[in-house]
């Protein structure tokens, strides 16, 4: 049995975490932004970030003034089991969010959207997000917290079969050069696709793709996989780079997921993270240990499969 403490006491750290130390994964591709970006002022914008976050770091302070809106995506291995149960888990993690908001601290973000409501700590109807995943065989879970933008970086479009790989490609440099010419997003960032799947689906896939996978990650379809890479070089290839001034580096990874959809239909939802990625996970065990770290490990061969029953792959299953 997970003690409900442990969860809570876990979370609070998570957030903390999020708000105050950038993932090595997505630091890593910015600095490579920053040696390959061609134009001064965005050149100058990624330094500057990057000693921004070194600060923050240092002095245990928000490395944005914006912290976002705070989410939480929770994954429960099978066999796990919490004290007091999913209810207990949600109360949790509301508290927690409250308390990290007056603490670490974060800006309450969170508003009802006619009353302007404040309660001054990010909570409220609906609020924070929580969103749930399941994996076999194990006895723990995965908290993950992630401090997203509010206000926009997300579009969708629905695109036909006929559209194909030049239609995705059109709607994705469209969106991209939309965002920078809008000021719609902070870049360099990292983007998430989402394909296929309802709309809803579509745009909860590019979401996660955004903003739970690391940098450098590739789709296990290797198909998907070269159209990553294609989808980030042609994004840093429309002359814009930090903040939208010229530049060569508005994308520091470019993820893909999809989702089986409709056959007359093929849904598409673009997404950027933020310049200041902001997500923090730890493994909860039954015995109130929680190990920390920067990969939410969200997508799995799991939580991809595409048949009714699941086994595990061939080449693990020959081991």
């Amino acid at each position: 049995m997970i003690p409900i403490a442990s969860l809570e006491r876990t979370a609070f750290d998570l957030m903390a975490k999020a708000a105050i130390e950038i993932p090595d994964d997505y630091l890593a591709g910015l600095r490579r932004c920053a040696d390959t970006e061609k134009g001064d002022l965005s050149a100058f914008v990624i330094q500057a970030m990057l000693e921004n976050y070194e600060a923050a770091k240092e002095d245990r302070r928000a490395m944005c003034g914006d912290t976002g809106v705070p989410r939480w995506y929770v994954k429960f291995g099978n066999e796990a089991r919490v004290e007091g149960g999913p209810v207990a888990l949600e109360r949790a993690l509301r508290s927690a969010t409250a308390r990290a908001t007056r603490e670490v601290p974060l800006r309450p973000n969170r508003v009802h959207p006619l009353w302007r409501t404040d309660h001054d700590n990010n909570v409220g109807i609906n609020a924070p997000e929580i969103e749930y995943a399941f994996h076999p065989d194990a006895d723990w879970v995965d908290l993950t917290t992630v401090h997203k933008g509010g206000l926009f970086g997300s579009d969708y479009r629905m695109l036909f079969p006929g559209d194909g790989i030049e239609g995705i490609k059109r709607f994705y440099l469209d969106t991209l050069i939309g965002f920078g010419k809008r000021g719609l997003a902070c870049q360099p960032a990292i983007v998430g696709v989402g394909l296929g799947g309802s709309k809803d689906t579509s745009m909860t896939l590019g979401k996660q793709a955004s903003c739970l996978r690391v940098v450098g990650s590739r789709n296990p379809d290797p198909k998907i996989a070269a159209l990553e890479e294609e989808l980030k070089e042609i994004g840093n290839s429309i002359g814009m780079g930090a903040m939208g001034f010229m530049g060569s580096s508005m994308v520091v990874d470019c993820h893909i997921e999809v989702g089986y959809c409709h056959t007359g239909g093929m849904p598409m939802s673009v997404h950027m993270f933020c310049l200041s990625s902001r997500r923090a996970t730890a493994r909860v065990y039954a015995d109130g240990r929680a190990t920390f770290r920067t990969d939410p490990d969200w997508f799995t061969d799991y939580s991809r499969r595409s048949t009714v029953e699941w086994g595990k792959p061939v080449a693990e299953a020959a081991e």
